[in-house]
C-alpha cells in the first residue's frame, strides 16, 4: 500500500470540498528576522515594539504579508502541489494582527472549477481562511490556479466560476482593536506623507530594485513550506528553470514600495493580484504604485488608501498593458490592495 502522497490533480477536486491543510505552525520573532532578511521590509509598525504600541497594538505584529506566506504554504501540497500557475487572488481580508508566538493553520473550500479547453488541465478556486490558536481568522482569501490533470479522458467537471468582488468595499475593512494614529510619529517613520497628501490617480516610481538571487528565493520557499514543484524541482518545467514562487514578488514589491508609501503601514484588504509573467533568478524587480481610492475608517486619525502595486523586470515606468490589453512581458505582478496610513 503506498504511504506516499502524489498530490491532487484537476479531476480529483470536487464542488464543495473542505480541505483542512497540515501542518500547524507557530510563528515567531524568526520568522520576523528572515522576512526582513529576505526582502529590505522597513515599515515602522512591523519593526519596533515600542511604534506599534504608540499605534495602539499591544506590540509589532508579524507583518502582514509573512503571516499571508505561512497561510499560503499551508495549502500548497493540497491545492497547488501540481500546479502549472498560481493565476489571480480575490477577496482577502486581514482580520486579525498575527503575533509571535500565535499558532497558524489553514483550510480550503473548493468554491469554483472549469476544464481548460486543452483538456490537460483545469482551473480550481479555493477560499482559505488562516485561523490562530483560538480559532480565530486572521485571513480570509480567495485564489485560482491552473493544475494538471492525471488523467486525460476523466470526465470534465461542470463549470462553475465564483462571483467574486472586484473591490473589497471600504466599510467591510476589518481595522484592528486600538489602532489609533493620532499620535504618529512621522520622523520614526521614515516619511512625512500623510494620508491627505496623496491623490487619485497619483502613480509613485519606488526607484529601487532588487535582483532576484537563486539562493534567495529557494529560502523564502523553504520558509513558507512551499513545496509547489515549479519552485523546487527544476527537471518539472521544460526549460529546466525554478520558477519564482509569486508569494516572493509581492513582498519585494512591497518591500519596495516603501520608498513612496512608507506610512501605507498595514495592509488590510486584496481586491486582486495576477501574476502576469513569469519570473526567474537573476531578473531585477522594480515597482511602481498607483493610488486608486481613498476612504476614512471609524478608527482615530486612520484612513484606508487603496493601491496597485505593479512589479515589473524593467521597461518604462507606469506602464501595465498594451494596445492588445494585454500585460507587457516586463511586468511581473499586478496587485490591488488597501492599507492603512495615518490622516
Amino acid at each position: 500500500m503506498a504511504k506516499t502522497n502524489a498530490g491532487r490533480f484537476f479531476e480529483d477536486y470536487k464542488l464543495g470540498d473542505v480541505i483542512a491543510h497540515a501542518v500547524p505552525r507557530t510563528v515567531g520573532e524568526g520568522e520576523r528576522a528572515l522576512y526582513h532578511a529576505l526582502y529590505p521590509a522597513r515599515h515602522a509598525l512591523y519593526s519596533s515594539d515600542e511604534f506599534a504600541r504608540d499605534c495602539g497594538l499591544e506590540a509589532s505584529p508579524l507583518d502582514d504579508l509573512a503571516a499571508f506566506h505561512v497561510v499560503f504554504g499551508k495549502t500548497v501540497p493540497d491545492v497547488s502541489l501540481n500546479a502549472v500557475a498560481n493565476l489571480g487572488y480575490a477577496e482577502g481580508r486581514w482580520l486579525q494582527p498575527v503575533y509571535p508566538g500565535d499558532t497558524l493553520r489553514s483550510v480550503s473550500e473548493v468554491i469554483g472549477l472549469k476544464q481548460n479547453s486543452n483538456g490537460k488541465s483545469g482551473v480550481v478556486y479555493v477560499r482559505t481562511r488562516g485561523m490562530n490558536q483560538m480559532g480565530e481568522v486572521v485571513l480570509d482569501y480567495v485564489r485560482w490556479v491552473m493544475v494538471r490533470k492525471r488523467d486525460l479522458d476523466a470526465a470534465a467537471p461542470d463549470t462553475v466560476i465564483p462571483d467574486l468582488r472586484t473591490v473589497i468595499p471600504a466599510e467591510d475593512l476589518v481595522i484592528p482593536d486600538g489602532l489609533d494614529f493620532s499620535n504618529y510619529d512621522f520622523v520614526q517613520a521614515g516619511e512625512p506623507h500623510r494620508w491627505g497628501d496623496y491623490e487619485i490617480g497619483e502613480k509613485i516610481d519606488h526607484v529601487d530594485g532588487v535582483t532576484i538571487e537563486e539562493a534567495e528565493h529557494m529560502l523564502a520557499t523553504r520558509l513558507w513550506q512551499n513545496t509547489a514543484k515549479v519552485h523546487f524541482d527544476a527537471t518539472f518545467r521544460p526549460d529546466g528553470q525554478r520558477l519564482i514562487y509569486g508569494g516572493h514578488i509581492i513582498s519585494m514589491a512591497r518591500a519596495l514600495s516603501f520608498n513612496g508609501l512608507a506610512n501605507a503601514q498595514m495592509i488590510v484588504g486584496l481586491n486582486g493580484g495576477a501574476h502576469a509573467n513569469p519570473c526567474f533568478s537573476g531578473l531585477t524587480v522594480k515597482a511602481w504604485s498607483e493610488v486608486l481610492d481613498k476612504a476614512e475608517t471609524s478608527a482615530p486619525g486612520v484612513g484606508a488608501i487603496r493601491l496597485r502595486l505593479v512589479a515589473t523586470k524593467g521597461g518604462d515606468a507606469f506602464q501595465l498593458k498594451g494596445e492588445d490589453g494585454k500585460y507587457l512581458p516586463e511586468v511581473l505582478l499586478d496587485l490591488d490592495y488597501w492599507a492603512l496610513m495615518p490622516i
